[in-house]
């Protein structure tokens, strides 16, 4: 089988990079060739490459600003390999590189997973061109997938609304993780020793992109509430900015917080670990998830998770009581955080049931697997 992946590819795009690196491994290993084509602009990294697999970087046109992974480049060079594919794997709709198939004939079976962008807030957002865009041929793009992957119930419910139907062909597969990865973690300590926070103080994880579905603009209020009992307390911000970081640096800034609040940047591999296992809480109060990897990661880590249940498996957790789980309300967000700082006992047994929910559910060897069954199934 041979399989491209159309998608940014890069370590500003976050999760379905990850997703995408993630699977291929698992792909190649069951006899798969891999293609990852993706827009880069200028500045942005390239992924981690997995062994085996081929990537084709192509650059974004300026117009990108206006339509997003705009690359008459990566066109032509679909147009003249399109032919050579069994699966073209589109992730997430609103791009380029998903319309780019369409529009060239070839054998290949289209795949669609929604990542999340079909839920209410996410149509929201920019909510007249995503309007306009689905009317003109977006929705009707989505419609003609071979195979449409959704992460759970909610993503389902979303995909049925959007198209005004339910679509012949859908698979629920959540994401998953190479649980292998977590198997020897970092020494506590580390993290609080680079960026000078004390042992005891309360340590709050906000890892994720910069954006304005996160949730920060319930979080950072929340948290200054928190520095009335627990004035100790730190709150790390580490990402990368994807549209939002400006706000978040204004808070600071105006509330006196630079102390208080560490904004690291993005931290990758063994930094990214060491922040994890130092946490007290990993905090992301998200409007919106597909299904977050960043928040299993530190489940797997055996950190507590305070999130909403918009995580992508918010049904999940609910059932198996594996993290706090709070409204889109800022006195709800301090209630969770200060209920698992008050309580260590609790926090721990939270933890606990994280680690063990996330190693029942996301592990990729088994959940990669089922995908590449389900390609088969097109064939």
């Amino acid at each position: 089988m041979k399989i491209l992946n159309l998608c940014g590819y890069s370590w500003e795009i976050g999760g379905p990079a990850k997703v995408i690196y993630d699977h291929t491994n698992v792909q190649i290993q069951l006899g798969a060739e891999v293609t990852i084509l993706t827009p880069l602009s200028e500045g942005e990294r390239l992924y981690t490459i997995p062994e085996g697999a081929k990537v084709v970087t192509t650059k974004r046109h300026w117009l990108a600003r206006f339509i997003p992974e705009f690359s008459p480049e990566l066109y032509r060079y679909y147009r003249q390999h399109a032919h050579e594919y069994d699966i073209v794997h589109i992730h997430g709709p609103f791009h380029f590189a998903g319309w780019v198939p369409f529009w060239v004939r070839s054998k290949a079976k289209k795949v669609f997973t929604v990542h999340g962008t079909l839920d209410r807030w996410a149509m929201q957002k920019s909510g007249w061109k995503k309007q306009l865009i689905s009317a003109l041929f977006q929705r009707k793009y989505v419609d003609q997938c071979d195979l449409i992957q959704v992460h759970n119930p909610d993503e389902e419910e979303d995909l049925k609304r959007y198209l005004g139907h339910t679509h012949p062909n859908v698979v629920m597969i959540n994401n998953g993780m190479l649980l292998s990865d977590y198997d020897q973690l970092p020494a506590k300590g580390i993290f609080r020793k680079k960026f000078g926070i004390a042992e005891q103080a309360p340590l709050i994880l906000f890892l994720s992109r910069i954006n304005v579905k996160k949730g920060l603009n319930l979080l950072l209020p929340a948290f200054q509430n928190l520095l009335k009992t627990y004035p100790e307390a730190r709150l790390c911000i580490t990402g990368p900015d994807d549209g939002y970081l400006s706000y978040v640096t204004d808070f600071i800034q105006k509330q006196q917080l630079s102390q208080q609040i560490i904004l690291t940047g993005m931290l990758t591999g063994t930094d990214k670990l060491e922040a994890i296992v130092d946490a007290d809480v990993f905090a992301l109060p998200t409007y919106s998830e597909s299904f977050s990897l960043a928040a299993l990661e530190a489940m797997v880590c055996g950190t507590a998770v305070l999130t909403t249940d918009r995580i992508g498996f918010g049904h999940l957790l609910k059932q198996n009581h594996a993290a706090e789980l709070v409204t889109h309300d800022v006195s709800d967000v301090e209630r969770g955080l200060r209920r698992l700082i008050d309580d260590p006992a609790y926090r721990l047994q939270l933890a606990a049931k994280g680690q063990t929910f996330a190693r029942d559910v996301a592990d990729i060897k088994k959940v990669a697997t089922r995908l590449y069954r389900a390609f088969e199934s097109i064939l």
